[in-house]
């Protein structure tokens, strides 16, 4: 945990870091960042079709697993998604896939994921293949894809691996940390109301 920290505040000048703490103690006076919380800022219920999505961020954004996220958590998603490098990024994105934390993604898993990212882009404009394959089609190109020794688990290695290789997986796999379209769409459809 100590080198995380530093490398991480080496990362994070100390102006951005006393900005940030700002932002999170008006918005968290508690020190720390709760589900419900979580979900209310991105304007999400549970009953939405992002909400599996933003569950799962919060979670592998939850290192220590209290169920909350506090300030060293905060500027650790912060820095990952403003400043990460496509490997860590890819790494995030395993963890979120991987919902039981074995260490590997199975079918079952990937199509929950792929579910939940295909109900939050209805109605975003896609690509025309994109649009041709259904949820099972696309697991099914991925695991042909990337798992290399066909157990039926990609192992961080091979998802790793797998996405560099190929852009259509890379563009697959890899999230959307702020889903920020998706979101601004779901703040500005509940103001309406």
């Amino acid at each position: 945990m100590g080198q995380y920290q530093c490398t991480l505040m080496e990362e994070i000048d100390v102006a951005d870091l006393q900005e940030m703490y700002k932002k999170f103690v008006i918005e968290c006076p508690s020190g720390a960042l709760f589900l419900h919380e979580f979900k209310r800022f991105f304007n999400i219920s549970d009953n939405c079709e992002a909400s599996e999505y933003v569950d799962n961020m919060f979670r592998v954004f939850d290192k220590n697993g209290d169920n909350t996220i506090d300030f060293l958590e905060y500027v650790a998603a912060l820095n990952l998604v403003l400043r990460g490098k496509l490997e860590h990024k890819l790494k995030w994105s395993f963890k979120v896939y991987d919902r039981d934390g074995n260490g590997s993604v199975d079918k079952k898993e990937l199509k929950e994921i792929i579910k939940s990212i295909y109900r939050m882009k209805k109605g975003w404009r896609r690509d025309k293949e994109d649009d041709l394959l259904t949820v099972d089609e696309v697991c099914d190109r991925i695991f042909q894809l990337v798992d290399e020794n066909r157990d039926g688990k990609l192992s961080l290695t091979e998802f790793v691996e797998g996405a560099k290789k190929d852009r259509w997986v890379m563009k697959m796999l890899q999230l959307d940390m702020a889903p920020y379209s998706y979101l601004l769409e779901q703040r500005r459809k509940s103001a309406v109301f």
